[in-house]
């Protein structure tokens, strides 16, 4: 039986990534009519972004259909952070395309790579239990009908590359656009704003809902975050 919690742990993970799937379907199916090749991007991005609700939304499936958990439980954390190399690596060639052309192939290069070393750390030091300094998740003990949680171990590498992650994107991106927005006027101000917003929207609500236990405060956070998908296509589309 799941609780009360475990319901809005599950549901409005569901509600991301419902929401992302949907937008990044139709950034795909406009990008496709208009051949307007960052949509492709935005659209790849949008999902991949909600997929890292993925391991909330598995665990709740498998409590309310099944009455079991996630096991190993490693593998909630890497249903949801698989696709932090990919949707990063997406959102700062977008950022790039728009703010900085000419240095688009370096920073895309830089973020692969650290990308690349995330994804490895993550998948070699899994766990914080067995690697206290390199250890990648730590997981809450399951009450009487609680979901599986998982955070971030804050001694491992992979906490820091994250952090570098969400900081360069509100900066580069969130920050960036809204002084592109300052700088435009009509239409164009529209778009750069609603770019802007989308990623303030992803990096305050991402880093939250990490260090936030399930509650009444991220299921507020988390319906914030599913304006996300909405606030990222409004700005892109033509």
């Amino acid at each position: 039986m799941v609780n009360l919690i475990g319901h809005l742990d599950g549901i409005t993970a569901s509600i991301i990534i419902l929401t992302s799937v949907i937008f990044g379907l139709l950034s795909f199916i406009n990008a496709r009519k208009m051949g307007a090749k960052l949509l492709y991007y935005a659209g790849a991005m949008m999902i991949f972004i909600g997929l890292f609700w993925l391991g909330p939304f598995v665990e709740y499936m498998l409590a309310l259909l099944l009455e079991t958990h996630i096991e190993p439980e490693i593998y909630y954390g890497w249903l949801s952070y698989t696709w932090v190399a990919p949707a990063i690596i997406i959102a700062m060639y977008l950022g790039s395309e728009l703010l900085a052309p000419n240095k688009k192939k370096v920073i895309v290069g830089v973020y692969g790579v650290l990308g690349l070393i995330f994804a490895v750390l993550m998948y070699v030091f899994p766990s914080a239990a067995t690697e206290p300094l390199l250890g990648t998740f730590e997981f809450d003990p399951i009450g009487p009908g609680d979901l599986l949680n998982s955070s971030f171990n804050l001694s491992s590498p992979t906490f820091w590359l994250v952090a570098i992650f969400l900081i360069t994107v509100l900066i580069f991106e969130g920050i960036g656009f809204a002084i592109k927005a300052k700088q435009a006027t009509g239409e164009l101000r529209k778009k750069f704003t609603y770019l802007s917003i989308a990623f303030f929207v992803f990096v305050i609500c991402g880093a939250l809902d990490s260090v936030l236990d399930p509650g009444i405060a991220i299921g507020f956070v988390r319906l914030v975050m599913a304006t996300f998908g909405f606030f990222m296509y409004s700005g892109l589309r033509t």
